[in-house]
């Protein structure tokens, strides 16, 4: 695992001129709101580390330097949300760490291990959590939080979700996250199951490693790197950059070596990939 030495102090106002809400906040579901896109928005979700071998730091000290000081990298789950976390708790919310199992493409979900961290807040005055979630990183994914209601379409920034109970044989609630894509109707496609049981640092710790180092792990054999702004949802993974519409209109391209796909994801992305990682096969 990441034997880490602290880099740089958790700071949560840096944190909020990062993602551009510098200023005094409320612990209240418009600030959740708020942030939970700017956050998006502002820190692209990327597995260049996982790629070059290395399980990244969960340190705050460490997401600080890497996610808020330093503006050229961006992470994936578990570094996204660790310190997303750790920025509302400062601000007065109750958040409990969920490990999910990812559904995209599965036939039954209770066959995939709890690979995802997704996040239960309590915000003061409302009478259920939401689920909020910024590191997600697939298409469709939350952009702002939902509250843990069943059964009932949010709409928000653009997306559409919903969350339902899913029977298995467990003791514990199974809930899922649905999303409707953009252009399929009114069908809703699954994201991830979660039961409400929390996890700590340590329960992270170790999957992360994994995650980031087994050679099965998706994440250690090829980029995939992603961002979301209000025009246009951005991907690059096997070569190719996508860019899709709200409406769900798609254009591609992708570099002819090495040099450029290094340059296109500075350009497009803000993100200067660590030297001997490898963007194309």
């Amino acid at each position: 695992m990441h034997d880490s030495t602290p880099t740089t102090p958790f700071d949560p106002d840096a944190y909020l001129a990062r993602i551009g809400r510098a200023g005094q906040w409320r612990p209240d579901a418009a600030t959740l709101r708020a942030l939970h896109l700017a956050h998006l928005r502002a820190i692209p979700f990327e597995n260049l580390d996982a790629l070059a071998g290395s399980a990244p730091s969960l340190d705050l000290g460490d997401l600080t330097a890497k996610l808020v000081h330093g503006r050229d990298r961006g992470g994936y789950c578990y570094e996204h949300n660790t310190l997303f976390a750790a920025v509302l708790e400062a601000l007065g919310f109750t958040v409990t760490r969920l490990a999910a199992r990812v559904a995209v493409g599965a036939e039954r979900v209770e066959d995939r291990p709890r690979t995802h961290m997704a996040l239960l807040v309590e915000v003061p005055g409302e009478p259920v959590p939401h689920l909020a979630d910024v590191g997600f990183g697939a298409a469709g994914s939350l952009l702002e939080p939902v509250p843990l209601t069943a059964d009932t379409t949010f709409r928000r920034a653009g997306r559409a979700h919903r969350l339902v109970r899913v029977p298995h044989t467990g003791p514990l609630e199974l809930w899922m996250l649905r999303t409707r894509a953009p252009g399929t109707g009114e069908g809703f496609e699954p994201q991830y199951a979660f039961t409400l049981e929390p996890f700590t640092r340590g329960d992270f710790e170790i999957v992360n490693w994994h995650m980031a180092t087994n050679p099965r792990s998706p994440f250690s054999q090829r980029p995939y790197v992603r961002s979301v702004t209000p025009e246009r949802d951005l991907l690059f993974r096997d070569g190719v950059l996508t860019e899709t519409a709200p409406d769900g209109t798609a254009t591609t391209r992708g570099p002819a070596d090495e040099a450029q796909a290094r340059r296109l994801l500075a350009e497009v992305f803000g993100i200067t990939a660590p030297d001997g990682v490898r963007l194309l096969a």
